[in-house]
């Protein structure tokens, strides 16, 4: 089957807050998990995706990024989540949606695309190094939720 990728438009949400609900389940992260249909229209000036869309208009994967200025090397796109439901993974869609979000930031003159990577989660660290990727294992997270 094959499936379109293309940027993500606001009528897109309601699959995509469905798919973003199922990564929160494979990460075992459903707790941390507050965005939902509503917040995401509010504050869409912020959200960017590609998206995986079969022909019958079902989406089954997506890659959100935001544009973000690293004092070491400038203008770049971080990558905020890449995900692919498991019935579709092996045909190519993640590939295709990383490298979308690549080329997009190539596009803009960015100098970096930055993404993180779950270090118990080795199909995507090969994955992500068969891309050419560096795992940089010495940067850990800092979060302060903010409700």
């Amino acid at each position: 089957m094959t499936t379109l990728i293309r940027k993500a438009t606001e009528s897109d949400f309601e699959q995509i807050i469905s798919l973003i609900h199922e990564l929160a389940v494979f990460e075992n992260q459903t707790d941390e998990l507050i965005n939902n249909l509503e917040r995401m229209r509010n504050e869409s000036e912020f959200f960017h995706a590609y998206v995986a869309e079969t022909p019958d208009k079902v989406i089954v994967g997506y890659a959100t990024y935001i544009f973000c200025y690293y004092t070491w090397v400038g203008k770049s796109l971080y990558m905020d989540d890449l995900y692919v439901q498991p019935e579709f993974r092996g045909q190519g869609i993640g590939t295709r949606l990383i490298r979308s979000v690549i080329e997009y930031a190539a596009e803009t003159k960015c100098h970096r695309v930055r993404w993180q990577v779950s270090n118990w989660n080795d199909p995507a660290i090969r994955f992500y190094k068969s891309l050419g990727a560096v795992i940089n294992e010495t940067e850990q997270n800092c979060d302060l939720s903010l409700g």
